[in-house]
């Protein structure tokens, strides 16, 4: 059962990047039905895994239709009211979506088959959940979430813009050291497309499709909002291999300039999450966290 929901989370994420899926989706969210639908189709589906896997609990499926209402009702009474991007509900929305993951919360909600697939499911439930309300609900513009970037080779120079400061920088400050490993380059195939799908999509999708889209709009500037996001992207990896970790907030931050760049550059989320992969995929192939 839980191999069943993996497969429909992750399929609902590829569908609405493909072609003009959302463009055509967004036309049936004006009916009222239709959305709140497909938002109760998420708790639907987690309610499917709980059931099959005989892991559910009034607690957990609560947190889990609240992690998917409660920002859901804060953007639609927005696009009832026709207030423009960057009101403080999108804010408010932000966080209730964010600080759930970033405590771990709804890891909680996944407990079979292993501590490692709670968190894939996790990140895939956020990144469905964040598509449906803030894709299809609110329509939020400018998103860029889709399989295509555009202008410039914004991915390859990203990527090694960012190698070139934070690999000497790292080993510097003395957070990495190099260790290449044989038997992590035999798992390379299935490495790269773990970290595609299960983190650097889901968080490409909300710190630049929505938070960088966001704040740039907010601050009428798409650098200012670019190196802010940046920065909340550094923190919060804080909590990362133990509190305050600032060497991990440093290379954190560079690292959100690169994926920022990428996302600035082609207007695409597809596009950053290629270089978040870039960076993740070498880190973890070359070098040891010290």
């Amino acid at each position: 059962m839980a191999l069943a929901v993996l497969s429909v989370l992750p399929a609902g994420q590829l569908l609405f990047a493909a072609g003009r899926v959302a463009e055509h989706m967004v036309r049936w969210f004006a009916n009222g039905l239709f959305a709140a639908a497909l938002t109760f189709s998420l708790i639907a589906l987690y309610l499917v895994y709980a059931l099959g896997t005989e892991s559910f609990g009034w607690v957990r499926t609560g947190i889990g239709a609240a992690y998917a209402l409660a920002p859901g009702a804060l953007l639609w009474q927005e696009r009832e009211r026709q207030r423009p991007f960057g009101a403080w509900e999108d804010y408010a929305a932000l966080l209730l979506i964010w600080l759930p993951v970033e405590f771990h919360l709804l890891r909680e909600l996944w407990p079979y088959p292993s501590p490692r697939g709670a968190g894939a499911l996790a990140a895939l439930f956020t990144a469905n959940v964040v598509i449906v309300l803030f894709v299809l609900a609110r329509r939020l513009e400018g998103v860029g979430y889709t399989i295509a970037w555009g202008r410039g080779w914004a991915v390859g120079v990203s990527f090694v813009m960012f190698a070139a400061v934070a690999i000497p920088l790292g080993q510097a400050i003395g957070f990495i050291r190099f260790e290449p490993s044989i038997e992590r380059l035999k798992l390379l195939p299935l490495s790269v497309l773990s970290i595609f799908l299960f983190a650097a999509w889901p968080e490409e999708l909300f710190f630049r499709g929505l938070m960088q889209n966001l704040l740039a709009r907010t601050l009428k500037n798409d650098d200012a909002g670019w190196v802010f996001t940046s920065v909340i992207f550094g923190l919060a990896h804080i909590n990362n291999g133990g509190f305050p970790n600032w060497r991990y907030v440093l290379l954190a931050t560079l690292a959100g300039l690169a994926y920022g760049r990428a996302w600035k550059k082609t207007a695409s989320v597809f596009a950053s999450a290629l270089v978040h992969t870039l960076v993740n995929t070498t880190w973890h192939l070359l070098f040891h966290t010290l």
